[in-house]
């Protein structure tokens, strides 16, 4: 037995895809699928620590504002940002006003811009699973892996702030590096 559900269109797919229209079209068009480079997976990292807490929706639906309050995710860009900036983020109401993550969005970007081109990409997908068991349903998929709690500890030894293992592996699961689309749904790999 399959936890997939048909939507509107017929197509079976993840259930929390269903709830509305954004979360069909990120959960066919993005989540799972791999996404590589420096910048969009520093945009990856940074929204799936700002959704720390909250559900995926809320940062879905302002990631427009997202990526233009932080200059389209660019490290360099971010890394230059001013106490004027960090203070114009922290008035955003289209963002997620919280000092905590923005601090630690501004400081990962400090921490990337000294890094080789590539050398996040790499790092990453250093820890994309060989082998990863297709769920059948919703509870074969796990909030946390052995690979995510190395890639937390990876990152954080490398400098990185916000990035525990739960938001490792919802960074895989987005990035494509494991994929957690359950076995009858339409947009498994």
């Amino acid at each position: 037995m399959t936890d997939a559900l048909a939507g509107p269109d017929g197509v079976l797919r993840c259930p929390w895809a269903l709830s509305t229209p954004d979360y069909v079209a990120y959960h066919d068009d993005e989540w799972g699928r791999p996404v590589h480079g420096d910048d969009a997976l520093f945009e990856r990292l940074s929204l799936e620590a700002f959704q720390s807490g909250l559900s995926w929706i809320t940062i879905l639906r302002r990631r427009p504002t997202f990526r233009t309050a932080f200059s389209g995710f660019e490290i360099t860009k971010v890394a230059a940002f001013t106490d004027a900036d960090r203070t114009r983020l922290l008035a955003d109401p289209g963002i997620i006003r919280n000092r905590a993550k923005v601090d630690a969005t501004l400081a990962n970007a400090r921490v990337l811009a000294d890094w080789a081109p590539g050398e996040l990409d790499a790092l990453i997908w250093s820890y994309a699973p060989d082998d990863h068991p297709t769920p059948k349903a919703l509870a074969d998929v796990p909030a946390v892996t052995d690979e995510s709690k190395a890639l937390a500890k990876a990152l954080k030894k490398r400098g990185l702030r916000f990035v525990g293992p739960t938001t490792a592996y919802a960074l895989m699961q987005a990035c494509g590096l494991v994929d957690d689309h359950l076995a009858d749904c339409g947009a498994r790999g």
